[in-house]
């Protein structure tokens, strides 16, 4: 199901509403962010080696909490750093997804991939979000009526042959080793290596679904993400007509909204990548327990 639906008047007014309050929040803290790229850091980790933080996504993330919490009294915030502030889940409520920096890992070295992500969620559906990569200054959003690269409206557009095709997935890391198996996920890997004309693993997912948005490139795949990392950049590539399909990977129920689902796979209007397809499929059967 498509959660990134607005049809009546009041609920498209809202979403143009938090749609500024995610890009000025994602602007507020953009200097900040520029100013710490490429400075002396200290870096943390939370879970193992592959998920980095830094003092600048506890800051950032503390920094956005503070302005959406005044913007937006009544909601819940969502962040990847210190979880959600209240209870989620009453009937109306504003649910702010947000991801400090998307690509810390980037961030911490100095590679210029990385991203600030806001999303709004009320009842389950996406209505609003802004993906801001500082460092480009580009600012990705959508609200009820489409999506835009600062005041380019996106329209995502993928060539159709694999063959010519540019996909970006990290798959695999160690993790998809431990669950798949090493040679298996190997020889997944290979065959999206063979098929498409150019992978690329730059990191950050909500950056490369917008750059899906944005055509300037035509597929990504990820299977570790989290709601804060893809909400915003899911309505962003929906509203420029792209396709955005969720993998649950035995990890959440069916009826889960696509933006809790720890995986997918994207691309832009009217095309279809069988490999990708197929690959995603495997990956997404191996995981789910049986019925």
């Amino acid at each position: 199901m498509d959660q990134t639906t607005v049809a009546c008047p009041d609920r498209i007014e809202l979403a143009a509403r938090l749609a500024k309050i995610a890009r000025d929040g994602a602007l507020l803290v953009g200097p900040a962010l520029r100013a710490a790229f490429r400075s002396a850091m200290e870096v943390d980790h939370k879970v193992d080696l592959h998920d980095p933080v830094t003092i600048h996504d506890r800051a950032t993330e503390a920094a956005l909490r503070s302005y959406l919490m005044k913007a937006t009294p009544d909601a819940v915030i969502i962040g990847e750093e210190d979880g959600a502030s209240g209870e989620t889940g009453a009937k109306g409520q504003v649910n702010w997804f947000v991801d400090p920096i998307d690509g810390t890992s980037n961030f911490a070295v100095g590679l210029a991939f990385w991203c600030v992500s806001i999303g709004a969620v009320i009842d389950g559906e996406i209505i609003a979000g802004a993906v801001y990569d500082p460092m480009s200054d580009q600012m990705f959003w959508a609200d009820a009526q489409g999506a835009w690269c600062n005041n380019q409206r996106l329209a995502a557009k993928s060539v159709s042959d694999e063959g010519r095709a540019v996909l970006i997935t990290g798959y695999p890391v160690a993790r998809d080793f431990r669950l798949d198996g090493r040679d298996i996920a190997l020889e997944r890997f290979g065959r999206l290596v063979e098929a498409f004309g150019t992978l690329r693993r730059p990191g950050s997912a909500a950056l490369t679904l917008c750059h899906v948005a944005a055509g300037w490139t035509d597929a990504a795949a990820g299977f570790g993400v989290n709601a804060w990392d893809v909400t915003a950049a899911i309505l962003i590539l929906r509203r420029a007509g792209g396709v955005y399909h969720p993998l649950r990977l035995g990890r959440v129920p069916d009826d889960a909204p696509d933006y809790a689902c720890p995986g997918y796979h994207a691309y832009g209007a009217q095309v279809a990548y069988p490999t990708l397809e197929a690959v995603c499929t495997e990956i997404d059967t191996q995981r789910s327990p049986p019925k």
